[in-house]
């Protein structure tokens, strides 16, 4: 089945059922979201009364838990561990994301794996393994997905290799896995032209049952750029037909698919109309020009 949704917004005053409204609104039946601003640690505490409601509504509209998912701050890096007290506070704002969503009842958290910044590769994949498994523990009911990368200046998880070497010596291997990006592998330089050779591989080294959800978006740049700035679905280098066959590929079947396209003249979420052109398998041409009538009409 076609588990199909996007980043919605998370408020102080809605918090989990205002993302599930705004994710009802664009005919998803899944959703992402960060628990307050990606680009600081501020945090609001978590109303339980919105979180059961939200759950109520969720049952209500056959949204699956499984299918929501939340994203942890980009700021947040496992990989440097230059300055040591930055690393621990990295390692104790992952685990406060984490108390987070096992409050929520969410159970897959995605994670930039973090960017070396100056220090040998393989020292900075082994900061992340001690990272997540100092933060991880037995009794947890979550998973920490690894995003793959891009490779702009110097990310980690940009290949099947660095994901392989974290995920081969985190100790509670049943809490971690992968989370794809579309837009981040071509820019790493995989041709999804060719994506059931990349599953090929990622089997044949990880295991495909590793992949809990799959960001969709478009590229901006050619393959192996490295630059990753996403573009909205058809509208990219990666184009319509390729990405539609990523999002219906058999082997991924029931994995929530997120998109993270950006907003139309930066102030119109594209989801809506994106969502329908990936259920009906058909571009819209027209898909800036609907958006933006829509939302200035209020329709």
């Amino acid at each position: 089945m076609l588990y199909i949704g996007s980043h919605v917004s998370y408020k102080k005053d809605t918090q989990l059922k205002g993302s599930l409204e705004e994710a009802l609104s664009y005919g998803s039946n899944a959703f992402m979201f960060y628990t307050g601003a990606p680009q600081n640690t501020m945090r609001d505490e978590i109303n339980d009364l919105l979180t059961v409601e939200a759950m109520n509504k969720m049952k209500m509209s056959n949204i699956l838990l499984e299918n929501v998912i939340v994203h942890a701050p980009y700021i947040v890096n496992l990989a440097n561990k230059t300055d040591v007290t930055k690393y621990e506070f990295a390692q104790q704002f992952l685990r406060q994301e984490v108390d987070r969503c096992l409050t929520l009842g969410v159970k897959y958290i995605v994670l930039h794996p973090g960017s070396s910044v100056g220090q040998d590769r393989t020292y900075a994949l082994n900061n992340i393994i001690d990272g997540l498994n100092n933060i991880l523990l037995k009794e947890d009911n979550i998973m920490i997905l690894l995003e793959t990368m891009a490779g702009k200046g110097t990310e980690l998880g940009i290949n099947i290799d660095e994901l392989k070497y974290i995920l081969d010596r985190v100790e509670l291997k049943d809490k971690v896995g992968v989370c794809l990006d579309t837009c981040h592998l071509n820019d790493s330089g995989i041709d999804l032209v060719n994506f059931d050779e990349y599953l090929d591989e990622f089997d044949k080294n990880i295991g495909i049952g590793k992949i809990k959800c799959v960001h969709v978006n478009d590229s901006m740049n050619p393959l192996s750029s490295h630059k990753d700035r996403h573009a909205n679905i058809g509208y990219g280098t990666i184009g319509f037909d390729t990405l539609i066959n990523v999002i219906y590929n058999e082997r991924l079947d029931n994995i929530p698919k997120i998109l993270e396209t950006p907003y139309i003249d930066k102030e119109y979420p594209p989801y809506k109309f994106e969502i329908e052109m990936i259920r009906n398998k058909k571009f819209n041409e027209n898909l800036i020009e609907d958006i933006t009538n829509f939302y200035k009409g209020g329709e």
